[in-house]
Parts: C-alpha cells; structure tokens; sequence
C-alpha cells in the first residue's frame, strides 16, 4: 500500500523564523509497513536500490523494494531491538542489537548473522552504526556512556568512555577527515574522536539547556546539530570553535529530530512536535527555511533521515509503521 502525498506549506511564524519566498513542493511518498505497530526506522538504500530499515518493536530486518512495493523480512532473535543499520560495499547488512548489547552482520543471500558482543558488560545497548572510509564502523552506546569502533575486517572493538556522566551519545557522524563526531543527547555538548589516538574531546555548546540529537555534515566541513529540547537548528565551525544557531519553524516546541544534509548542502530536519510531524529544509547559503512540508500519516516520530546520493531522495521510517521517501527539488 502506498500512500503519495505532495504538500506545499508556507507558514508565517511569530518566532521569528524567516521562511524564503522561493519555495517549491516536496513530494512525499510513504508505504505502510505489512508488520503492524513494529516501529520500522533508520532506513538505508543498498545497491540494488532495496531500502533496508529495521524493525524495533519487531526483532526484524527488512527491505522494500519501491518499484513494486514488496517487502522481505529476515526475523531476529527476540527481544533483540534492532536500533539502526547500514549496509557494506559487499551488500552485508549491519545492525545493532540495542537491548541485545551486540552488533550483528547479516548475509542477505545465506541468512546467516553473526554477531559481535560488546566488550564491556556495562555497554549494554549499541545505538548508531555509522562508516568510516575504511569501511570500519563507529558506533554509539546511549545508556552505557560509550563511543565504540568495530573493525569489519577482524572484529576487533574498542570502547571509548564518554567523561561526563549521563551523557547519551546518540547520533554519530564522520567527517571529511575521517573522523567521528557525536552528539550527546543528554548535554550540550558535542564530541569528536581523534582517530589515530582514540582520544575523545567534549565541546560545550553556547546555551546549558541544548539537548543536540542528531547531525548532519556539509561538504564545507561545517557540523549541524539538531537541538531537540529548544527547537534549535545549530551549526559548529570545527577549524575555529563558532557555533551559529536558528530557531526552527516551529520553535520551542518542534522537537527537530532526524536530519540529514542533502548534494546542495541543504540541511532537512523533522518537527516531531508538531502532530502530523513536518520534514523541514534550511538553505545556509541564504539562511533561510524552504520549505514546510507535513507528513501524511502523521508520523509519530521520524527519528532519523538518510540521503541516498544517487537518487537524490530522503528516505525515512516513522512510528506511524510506515516507510517514507522525501523528493526534494
């Protein structure tokens, strides 16, 4: 079942927030999940243009093929809460194990997981998995307070303990540099990892009550946060330590939660406050919001974005049990 919806929203805000006249309509196509109430999420396009997304509440991986909107389901261990996925150069699928505490390697052809445990009993729930370009992994562990990377070659880990307590390290990115950048989702700090020396670094940002959750690169260089307590977009300059923030759209209370950057450098976020949530678009040439556009089946919340480049299309999974694809002028 697909469900296509194309929304054209300009909205005049009392915040203050400056949406650009030049706004054109984003087309938003979303296909109900067959697996009722399993919160399908953090998608990921593989080489055969399959999109790839995990099942939560199910213990499952999945891919939708859009063309004919058939899906397939590779079942897991129960109790395994699959958080995020991503997909190696050699069509590998791997996925964390959330309330499992191991990363998981799956064969789409055989069926066959393997899976890699943490090293540390107190890392008990691996969140993010993100590449590096060595084809490593880098990952967070929210509730256990870590930083991991996990060879994909050896299967060889290392934990990297986050200094301030409590602090939730939740999105995770990699620069042009090759190196990682966090968000910790119960500071308002950012964090960043010497990759050589596997030394990690905290940068406060400039207000205590930000809580930045996710982030997202632009091929400056520049690292972009979402604040999801205040209704910040903000942006940090690695090379000189500034941080410059907007108030988004729907302000103190949009909780802006997925983002990613698009092959403009333009940076789409979700309102999840807002009911039905609202995917959202800022041009930092401009520095002004594009574009407002709410998503047909409410969404609940999207809790991520990912940027398929060849495409050019968002795709995204929404706790409304549904999987969506953004196509963004």
């Amino acid at each position: 079942m697909r469900i296509i919806i194309t929304i054209l929203i300009l909205l005049f805000l009392s915040s203050g927030a400056e949406i650009s006249l030049g706004i054109e309509a984003v087309e938003i196509t979303e296909w109900a999940v067959p697996w009722a109430s399993t919160r399908p999420r953090d998608p990921y396009v593989d080489q055969l243009s399959r999109v790839w997304f995990v099942g939560q509440k199910g213990d499952y991986l999945a891919y939708l093929e859009p063309n004919n909107s058939r899906f397939k389901r590779f079942d897991l261990e129960p109790g395994t809460g699959p958080h995020n996925l991503i997909i190696d150069a050699n069509g590998k699928v791997w996925y964390a194990g959330n309330r499992k505490a191991h990363i998981g390697k799956l064969d789409p052809v055989t069926g066959k997981i393997t899976r890699f445990p943490m090293v540390n009993p107190e890392a008990r729930d691996p969140h993010t998995l993100v590449f590096d370009q060595k084809g490593d992994i880098w990952f967070t562990v929210q509730w256990g307070n870590f930083v991991g990377k996990l060879s994909t070659k050896t299967g060889k880990m290392h934990l990297i303990p986050v200094p301030t307590s409590r602090a939730r390290p939740y999105g995770i990115i990699i620069d042009n540099r090759n190196q990682p950048w966090i968000a910790q989702f119960g500071t308002n700090k950012l964090s960043t990892i010497d990759p050589k020396r596997i030394e990690l670094q905290e940068i406060p940002l400039p207000r205590e009550d930000a809580r930045p959750r996710r982030l997202a690169l632009t091929s400056d260089g520049n690292i972009w946060y979402v604040d999801y307590a205040q209704g910040f977009l903000g942006r940090l300059n690695p090379g000189t330590g500034k941080v410059q923030e907007w108030s988004t759209p729907g302000g103190n209370s949009a909780r802006p939660y997925g983002m990613t950057a698009d092959d403009r450098n333009r940076l789409l976020f979700v309102e999840c406050g807002p009911q039905p949530n609202r995917l959202v678009g800022f041009e930092p040439s401009t520095q002004k919001f594009f574009s407002v556009n709410t998503i047909g089946s409410g969404g609940g919340s999207v809790r991520h974005l990912v940027f398929h480049n060849p495409s050019r299309e968002i795709w995204f999974g929404t706790d409304r049990n549904t999987i969506g694809r953004a196509r963004v002028p």
